[in-house]
């Protein structure tokens, strides 16, 4: 009985087994089938009876999402471009602002010492040469110094006593033309009358009364000037000695003051920015000279009074290129109109423009060259905004500044161009090793 009950209970075990097996093997076909089982039932069902409720399962693959894009990328190159130029300009313009407000608050001290600097230019050669002859260094410059000063000193003094020796014979000569202007507009077809002539002068003559405490403002104003110019003029001279004498030591000390890797380039850039103001200067003299002898000599055969001080402020005015001209030719053409007349003020300006054109045409590219040759519109530009920054004084020097800007920048250009390829690897920077014509030193006689 026992043994019945064995065999029954491995017969239900094996039947249990066997459908177990038989479950699995449904379920392996549905899968390769690809037929819904149990739970593709459920699911299936699920869908088909409308519920609010049902969250599908999420994926088992994650979506393809595109990263987002670079800022920098976004933005056109063009105005990339705008945008980095213009916060750079910003900067220089900035910083062009304060070493502007900083020259403007010591303007004295800077245009002595730009006035120094032409003085230099224009007696160091005659230094050099002294010592070329011979003399010590000392004697040479003080020689240069004083010579040089005694004879500004000379020209100077010379036109003040022929102001004062013609000022008499002016007035007289002032108050003949004026009364000739009158008749002459008395007579003229716009119709002017006595009484419109008394009146404008009548109320000339009111205006100066009113205004007599400005007038004596503005004479305290020119002594406080007076004083200025003779403090200018102390520091110009004082700055002068010192170059002449110690130049070279001084450039060296202005070197130290750069980085290392910077000098190479300013080594080379300074001697010939010194040889180009040294150019204009000189030249610039010879050609105010020739100005002021023709054109004195033209209004003096023409019986213009004051003729040697007319051709003195003609030669002072060529300093300043174009307004220089323009003023003192205007100066010379109203004494001509006042003491000779119209045609005698016509003549003068005939003279005045024939010598332009000769200074112009031949004068300045035959003395000056191609070394410092600046654009009209340079010129002009620099003129303007030179005597708006610092009145007469920044006309003076702003050409030569920008000759010597020129020069700097055109070299230190080049120089940069030159280390680029030398730096460069293969036969291109060993050529350009060999055959780069950079120059880093100047003989002792073209640089202070």
């Amino acid at each position: 009985m026992s043994q019945m009950r064995r065999w029954g209970a491995g017969f239900a075990a094996n039947l249990a087994s066997f459908a177990g097996r038989l479950q699995e093997r449904r379920a392996a076909v549905e899968r390769e089938e690809g037929l819904p089982g149990e739970e593709g039932e459920r699911v299936a069902a699920a869908e088909r009876e409308p519920q609010t409720d049902y969250v599908p399962p999420p994926p088992s693959y994650a979506p393809a999402v595109s990263a987002p894009r670079d800022p920098v990328h976004a933005v056109p190159w063009g105005v990339r471009v705008a945008a980095e130029v213009g916060w750079r300009f910003l900067i220089l313009a900035g910083a062009l602002y304060v070493l502007m407000r900083v020259i403007s608050a010591v303007e004295l001290v800077v245009l002595a010492f730009v006035g120094s600097l032409l003085t230099t230019a224009l007696l160091q050669p005659t230094v050099a040469m002294l010592k070329r002859a011979g003399l010590p260094r000392g004697l040479a410059t003080a020689v240069t110094f004083i010579g040089g000063f005694v004879i500004m000193g000379l020209v100077g003094w010379f036109v003040a006593w022929q102001v004062m020796e013609n000022t008499d014979m002016l007035s007289q000569q002032l108050q003949d033309g004026i009364g000739q202007l009158k008749k002459g507009l008395l007579n003229s077809p716009f119709h002017v009358t006595e009484t419109q002539i008394n009146q404008i002068a009548k109320n000339l003559q009111h205006a100066i009364g009113t205004n007599a405490e400005q007038i004596t403002s503005a004479g305290l104003q020119g002594v406080t000037v007076v004083i200025e110019v003779f403090t200018g003029i102390f520091l110009a001279m004082f700055s002068t000695l010192f170059l002449l004498y110690d130049g070279r030591n001084v450039w060296q000390w202005v070197l130290k003051l750069f980085p290392r890797d910077a000098r190479e380039g300013l080594v080379g850039a300074g001697p010939r920015a010194w040889r180009t103001l040294t150019l204009y200067v000189r030249g610039t003299v010879i050609v105010a000279f020739i100005d002021a002898v023709c054109i004195g000599v033209g209004i003096y055969f023409l019986g213009v009074p004051m003729a040697v001080p007319l051709a003195v402020v003609i030669f002072l005015g060529a300093f300043i290129p174009l307004v220089g001209a323009v003023a003192s030719g205007a100066l010379a053409m109203i004494v001509a109109l006042v003491t000779q007349g119209p045609f005698t003020m016509l003549m003068v300006l005939v003279v005045v423009l024939a010598v332009q054109q000769i200074e112009g045409h031949v004068l300045q590219p035959f003395i000056l060259g191609r070394a410092v040759r600046v654009h009209p519109l340079g010129v002009v530009l620099s003129v303007a905004a030179g005597s708006l920054i610092a009145g007469i004084g920044g006309a003076v020097v702003a050409v030569p500044l920008v000759a010597v800007t020129n020069t700097v920048v055109g070299y230190l250009r080049v120089h940069a161009q030159e280390a680029a390829l030398r730096a460069a690897p293969g036969p291109h920077g060993a050529t350009a090793v060999e055959v780069a014509p950079v120059q880093p030193g100047a003989s002792g006689d073209e640089a202070t």
